[in-house]
This record gives structure tokens, C-alpha cells and sequence, in this order.
């Protein structure tokens, strides 16, 4: 069964959608648009009755409801019923820890979502003092998530270094699926590009494929091709 992104040409990328009960990293710089890409995902999902979590380190819930109200995504009328929005606080680690190692895995499994984005995994990895820590934490939300038989985005800022990773190098080998989002410079302007650079168990393209963000949300051009 295949879960539609609700991102018009990315599908198409993927065989039709995300392999029911994968986890996708979407990683890429600052501006290029996960937040926004994990939010459609969401809405896809709320349109079609589904149960969704958004789990967020960044924005807090005005916040969020805000950015998805200027896509025309009403949030607001499915908060609590079939959307649960977490926020956890970077600011105090100690607490965030205890809510991800605990209260947070037994809420997944609970609310019965199908649909879960979690914005960022970076900040994540950032409440742990050691790799290992880190590995072990990411490994234990994506088991969770796994268990409860949800499919996940996970966002993840790019390795400054090297822009086709993430920033600690982590999430990429837990997840079943990653895209990166990218920007590349033409004729004197930059412009977004996506692609797919594994997905397991099904097909996908390998194109550098353009997109741009609109005042509906994210759409890529499947049927160009950037040379």
C-alpha cells in the first residue's frame, strides 16, 4: 500500500507514494522547505480522515498553526481530534530526554496515528551528549514509530561540510527512505531541487528534479529534468 505525500510530482517519484510504514528523512539546508514538506505530508493526511502527529523542536503550536493556515491548511479545526501537535523545549534538555525515552513512545502507540512528522531529528540529537546516546535515541523513535505501524518524515538539516547528509550522519541509516532537498545555482538566480536518493523495497527515480514553493505547499516538477 502506498501513502500519498500530498506533494504534486514526488509521488510520481516514488511509485505513487511512501511504502506504508517507512520512514523518510527529508534533509536539506535552511530555506529549502522540510518544514513546510513535513506539514502537506500532514495535511494529505488529515484531509482523508486520517490520525496525524506533528512533533516539533522549533515551532511552538501558534507558530505552527500559523504557517499552515498561509498554506491554507486549517490545522486548527483537527487539533485534538485527529492531529496531536508535541512540542518538545531544546532549552531543557533534561525534560525533553525524559519525554522522548518515555511519554512519547507510549503516545504514538496510543493515539493510533498513521501519519507521523517529527521537525527536526537534528535538534533531536542534539539533547544527547554522546554519539552513542544519539544513535540509541533516534533508534528507539524509529522503532516506536515502526511499532505502532505509522509512516514517518523525519526533517534533518544538511552537513555543512558535505550537503548529501545530515548533520551527525545518523538518521540515514535508520530510515527506509531518504530526500534531499537542495538548492542549485542558475543563470544568476538559485533554484530548489529535490531527489531521492533511497527508498527501499520499491522504485523511485534518481533524476535531480526542480520544485518550488507556492501558496499552496511544495510541488515538483517530475516531468523536467535539470541537466
Amino acid at each position: 500500500m502506498r501513502i500519498k505525500t500530498g506533494i504534486k510530482g514526488l509521488d510520481e517519484m516514488v511509485g505513487g507514494g511512501i511504502p506504508q510504514g517507512h520512514s523518510v528523512a527529508v534533509i536539506g539546508s535552511f530555506g529549502t522547505g522540510k518544514t513546510t514538506l513535513a506539514m502537506q505530508y500532514i495535511w494529505e493526511g488529515l484531509k482523508n480522515g486520517e490520525k496525524c502527529i506533528f512533533m516539533s523542536l522549533e515551532e511552538d503550536e501558534e507558530s505552527i498553526m500559523k504557517t499552515a493556515e498561509s498554506f491554507g491548511w486549517k490545522f486548527d479545526e483537527y487539533l485534538d481530534k485527529n492531529l496531536l501537535l508535541i512540542k518538545l523545549e531544546p532549552e531543557d534538555a533534561k525534560s525533553s530526554v525524559n519525554r522522548l525515552e518515555g511519554e512519547i513512545p507510549e503516545i504514538i502507540k496510543e493515539f493510533g496515528a498513521t501519519r507521523i512528522a517529527i521537525d527536526s531529528v537534528s535538534l533531536i540529537t542534539m539533547l544527547f551528549k554522546s554519539d552513542e546516546e544519539r544513535r540509541k535515541a533516534i533508534f528507539k523513535l524509529s522503532r516506536s514509530i515502526k511499532e505502532s505501524g505509522a509512516t514517518s518524515i523525519f526533517t534533518a538539516e544538511v552537513n555543512p561540510q558535505n550537503p548529501v547528509v545530515s548533520r551527525d550522519g545518523l538518521v540515514e541509516y535508520v530510515v527506509d527512505g531518504v530526500i534531499l532537498l537542495s538548492f542549485q545555482e542558475e543563470s544568476n538566480r538559485l533554484m530548489l531541487t529535490l531527489r531521492v536518493l533511497k527508498m527501499r523495497r520499491t522504485k523511485h527515480s534518481r533524476e535531480v528534479k526542480p520544485y518550488t514553493i507556492t501558496e499552496h505547499g511544495i510541488e515538483v516538477m517530475a516531468e523536467s529534468t535539470i541537466f
